[in-house]
């Protein structure tokens, strides 16, 4: 057990690195991979439950201890990164499937890793994750309601359909987890250092397997793409902390809204991409995975001297 907490502290450490190295191999040796990408719903399920079988209840009384912060984080979440997505696919003219997918990244959740980089940056941990707690339940009827109403130019979107797969491979994994820690607090206290390998393993498994799939159109497009990636991820950055500083926040907090404002759960947004509306519409998340794992280190590196 010691060996894998070991080994999981140095995984989640060099997170960034081993994406990137990862996701040369795919784009270059797209065999390697392919294999995982029919099963990214499953891997998603199971980062997800990872995710829940790390929180408590108590987790939740946080929300309510303060909800003016939780409240403002969260709009910002959604009204500034899918406004943002739309606007850069928009601007750059992007084909229909990979503008779907850049509109499906700024729709989506916050994510673990800006949990991560939030504790990384010394921020206010504590309102990070409460942030992505309430992000995240709602996400069943937030994410698709932005989605079909910024990307249905360019896409059929099935309301439904959508919703469906995020009680699915987001919320039920995730209260199961809960309900797991709840029942067998104890064990789970054992396992529970390596629950983040867990989760890091399948978001990678997920990035490679959808890089490896469209290795030739990345090739072709994946510049321009990137591109529209960075200039979302570090725009969330920014009109986060712009928000943060309207609003008169101390430094903590400003820091976990611009990381969490920034930082999507681009994992979900690759699974959603993939099942609804195909392959190449999942590149935007696979490539906003490599970046803000980048982008979120140097960020939190950054913060952490302020």
């Amino acid at each position: 057990m010691k060996s894998l907490e070991k080994f999981g502290a140095f995984v989640s450490k060099n997170m960034a690195l081993i994406v990137v190295i990862c996701s040369a191999v795919a784009l270059i040796w797209p065999a390697s991979f392919k294999w995982a990408a029919p099963q990214i719903t499953t891997l998603l399920g199971i980062a997800m439950f990872g995710m829940g079988m790390t929180l408590k209840v108590e987790d939740f009384r946080e929300i309510f201890r303060r909800p003016r912060d939780v409240l403002i984080g969260v709009l910002a979440q959604f009204t500034i990164m899918p406004l943002l997505a739309y606007g850069l696919a928009t601007a750059f003219g992007l084909p229909a499937e990979l503008a779907a997918g850049m509109i499906i990244v700024g729709t989506c959740p916050g994510g673990m890793s800006s949990n991560v980089m939030t504790f990384l940056a010394r921020g206010d941990l504590a309102l990070s994750v409460s942030m992505t707690m309430v992000s995240t339940l709602l996400a069943p009827f937030i994410t698709p309601l932005l989605t079909w109403a910024l990307a249905g130019a360019w896409v059929d979107v099935s309301l439904a359909a959508m919703m469906m797969s995020i009680v699915k491979v987001v919320v039920a994994p995730i209260l199961l987890g809960l309900v797991i820690n709840r029942l067998f607090g104890s064990t789970v206290k054992r396992i529970v250092k390596i629950l983040p390998l867990v989760s890091i393993v399948a978001i990678l498994l997920i990035v490679v397997g959808v890089v490896s799939v469209n290795s030739a159109r990345i090739l072709e497009t994946g510049l321009l793409i990137f591109i529209v990636v960075i200039l979302h991820n570090l725009g969330g950055y920014g009109l986060g902390l712009c928000v943060a500083k309207i609003f008169r926040m101390n430094i903590a907090k400003s820091k976990a809204i611009e990381i969490e404002v920034g930082m999507q759960n681009s994992g979900l947004a690759t699974t959603l991409a993939m099942t609804h509306f195909g392959a190449a519409a999942a590149i935007p998340g696979a490539l906003f995975t490599v970046w803000h794992n980048i982008s979120g280190s140097i960020a939190a590196n950054y913060l952490s001297r302020k």
